[in-house]
Parts: structure tokens; C-alpha cells; sequence
């Protein structure tokens, strides 16, 4: 919104200052500092109030360390998460941006989800919480919209140059309209040197006017999966926020340069017009996430809950598919995935062993993985700081990616 009042204080009255919030570097800067401020402010109030009306996180007694220390800790810190994103970026994006909509609808939307997950643990005392399908109904839902809404949406294009334009003839080109703005289901493959795919020649019997059942199909798999991947990570103080903080940093970058018609053209990677704007929500979210993290680290004041965890997730599904980099989760996410993969493993694996030997065997001390080292008798601080370490190290991977192929 102040975008568009200094937009017009500029034009209207050549107000001094005013064009500084034409750019996207600035509005940036100005929604990580103003989501920080947000939750470093408002943390202790939110722990205040959660304390107050008794919000405390049911502990089940796994034998871990320190475990059932944590016994009554407030939960449902997502709240403010979901508040410090929301707020800076309002204030900040240009709101009409159809990028900018999904992602506050997604943050919304996975949010609420969580939020009656967490309502019927604490409130009901069920410790199952909303129900598997219910939860599943409206992360598909989700899945819908998003699909849908990039499939079908006339702002959401690839933009290619017209002829092989050099980067200093690049501003010239886009200012003489010598370009074509495509409707495209193209994506990015990392590592390969022809590094895109379409999805419509995933499947080639599949007639054309139905790709995009295909394209909702592995969008809505994508957010149900990144979302139950975080939701899982979630499980050691300061874990699922450092984390998300380090990809929503990544995210960020690949937003502003895939956004930025002259380092698109020299790198060579797709043109997504508009996609720039989202540098503003990406740095909202990780400031938030760094803001969280305050309480958060160990030992927490607050836990986010699955109102903070299912938002995490989501936002991160949908700001990959976004930018065309949603093949690169599974290393971007890579600490989410192994932690999915070892709670499958886990479980499989004791299904087979029990069904051929008579007892069920395990592939780790416990699961989700973070609990495997625990049992270990590895401090929890250290547990979390390692993963950040190989969160960062992936990050660096998918950087990486721009120029190696």
C-alpha cells in the first residue's frame, strides 16, 4: 500500500525520498527489518497471551533428554509468524502483483489449517488433532487455487526476447517491445545445459487442453509434501525456522534474478516478469523467521505449532512453483525431505521385518531424524546448528545451479 501512496506523493507533489519506494532493493530491505521488528516486538506479548490462556504443548514421553522440559511451553507461535510476513509485505509489495496474492492467500489459507490443527490439540485435548482427511481436503484445495490460478491467469507468462539480444542491448529491447510474453508450463531442470522441461510432454497422449489436470496435479503434490515435510522438521527448538530462513533467503535470490530481465538474459534462465516483487515477500518471511527464531532457539519460549510449520512449508512449495524452481526442492528442502524420508523408512521397514521375521526392526534409534540423533545423547543446540550448516550447504548447491549445468 505505500508503495502506491509515495508512488502518488511523487507524482503528484515531486515529494523528496518518495521514488526510493519505486525500488524493489529498498522495499526489500524495508519488509525484513519492519517483520523483524514485528516479531522481536510482539514476541513477548504473544508468549504473554498464550501463557495467559493456558496454550501449553502437550509433551508425549519419548525417553529424549530434556523432552518433557518442555511440558507446557506455549504453542501456536505461528500466529506471529504468519503476522510478521502479512503486515511488511501489505505495507511494502505492490498488492495487484497476482504472485504477491497467491502467496498471501497461501499463507492464509495453510495457516488456518494449522491453526485448527493446533486448536483441536489444545482447546478439545485431542491429541490427533483435525483429522488426516480434513487436513489433506484443504491442503489440495490450496493445490487448486495455485494450480489454477498460474495455469490459467493472463499475468503469469514467460517472457522470451525476439533473436539472440546481447546484455547491453537488453534494456533497449525490452523498452522497443521486442519480445513475446508466452503462456508456458515450462520449468527449470537443474544441472542439465537444455535446463528446461515442459509438463505438457511429460505425458504425450495427453491432449494439450488437458495439461493443466497435470500441472494442478504436481503443484498440489508439491505443497501437500514441502508442508508435511516442515511440519515434520518441527521438532527440535529452532530447527523448522532457522531452516526456513536460510531457503527463504535462496528464495529470494533466485526470485529477484529469474524477476530482473538483464541478469535473467545473463544467466540464461527463463524471464518471469513480475516475479522481482517477490523479493519483498520472501525478505518479510525470513525476517519473520529470524524474529521467531528469538524465542524460538533453545531453550524455546515458544513453539509455532502446525499453525507455523504447515505455513512454512506451503509458502515455500508455492514460492518454488512461482519462480519455475520447484525441481530444485528436493535439494533446496533437502533437510525437510530426509526428515520425510526417514519417519517412511522408519515405518516400512518395521512393517516388512515384523510381516517376514515376526518383529519389527528398525533403520534408526527413532524417528523423524532429528530424534535419531538425540538418542544418540548429541545436545539438541548442536543437532540444530548442524542441520543449519547442511541447510546452508544445499542453498549453496542451488545457487550453484545458475551456472553450473
Amino acid at each position: 500500500m505505500l508503495y502506491y501512496l509515495f508512488q502518488y506523493l511523487e507524482k503528484e507533489f515531486d515529494l523528496a525520498g518518495a521514488g526510493l519506494f519505486q525500488y524493489i532493493s529498498f522495499r526489500a530491505m524495508a519488509a525484513a527489518f519492519l517483520s523483524l521488528l514485528i516479531a522481536l516486538f510482539f514476541g513477548r506479548r504473544v508468549i504473554y497471551f498464550l501463557q495467559k490462556l493456558q496454550i501449553g504443548e502437550e509433551i508425549r514421553d519419548l525417553g529424549l533428554e530434556g523432552q518433557m522440559q518442555k511440558k507446557g511451553t506455549p504453542t501456536m507461535g505461528g500466529v506471529l509468524i504468519i503476522a510478521a510476513i502479512t503486515i511488511p509485505t501489505l505495507l511494502f509489495a505492490r498488492i495487484t502483483n497476482i504472485y504477491i496474492i497467491l502467496l498471501l492467500v497461501t499463507t492464509l489459507w495453510a495457516g488456518l489449517i494449522g491453526f485448527l490443527d493446533d486448536y483441536i490439540k489444545v482447546f478439545l485435548k485431542n491429541k490427533k488433532g483435525l483429522k488426516g482427511r480434513f487436513k489433506i481436503v484443504g491442503q489440495i484445495s490450496l493445490g487448486l487455487i495455485v494450480g489454477l490460478s498460474l495455469y490459467f491467469n493472463q499475468n503469469v507468462v514467460v517472457r522470451e526476447f525476439n533473436g539472440d539480444i546481447s546484455t547491453q542491448n537488453i534494456v533497449s529491447a525490452v523498452q522497443n517491445r521486442q519480445y513475446t510474453d508466452v503462456k508456458s508450463t515450462k520449468t527449470t531442470i537443474p544441472f542439465l545445459k537444455n535446463n528446461e522441461m515442459d509438463y505438457k510432454n511429460l505425458l504425450p497422449f495427453l491432449p494439450e487442453k488437458y495439461t493443466w489436470i497435470l500441472y494442478v496435479i504436481v503443484v498440489t503434490f508439491i505443497i501437500t509434501a514441502v508442508s508435511n515435510g516442515a511440519n515434520i522438521t518441527d521438532g527440535l527448538d529452532g530447527l523448522a525456522a532457522g531452516t526456513s530462513a536460510i531457503i527463504g533467503v535462496t528464495l529470494a535470490l533466485l526470485a529477484y534474478l529469474s524477476g530482473n530481465f538483464i541478469t535473467a538474459n545473463y544467466l540464461n534462465i527463463m524471464y518471469l516478469p513480475h516475479t522481482a516483487e517477490l523479493a519483498i515477500f520472501c525478505t518479510a518471511f525470513v525476517g519473520a523467521c529470524v524474529g521467531f527464531l528469538w524465542y524460538n532457539s533453545y531453550p524455546a519460549q515458544v513453539f509455532m505449532g502446525d499453525t507455523g510449520s504447515l505455513t512454512l512449508g506451503a509458502v515455500i512449495a508455492v514460492l518454488a512453483i512461482i519462480i519455475r524452481k520447484e525441481l530444485l526442492i528436493p535439494i533446496l528442502c533437502g533437510v525437510f525431505l530426509i526428515e520425510n524420508l526417514s519417519v517412511i523408512l522408519q515405518v516400512a521397514y518395521f512393517k516388512y521385518t515384523k510381516r517376514k521375521y515376526g518383529q519389527g526392526r528398525r533403520i534408526f534409534l527413532m524417528s523423524p531424524l532429528h530424534h535419531h540423533f538425540q538418542k544418540q545423547n548429541i545436545p539438541e543446540p548442536k543437532i540444530v546448528a548442524r542441520f543449519w550448516i547442511v541447510g546452508v550447504l544445499l542453498a549453496i548447491i542451488c545457487i550453484a545451479t545458475l551456472k553450473i549445468r
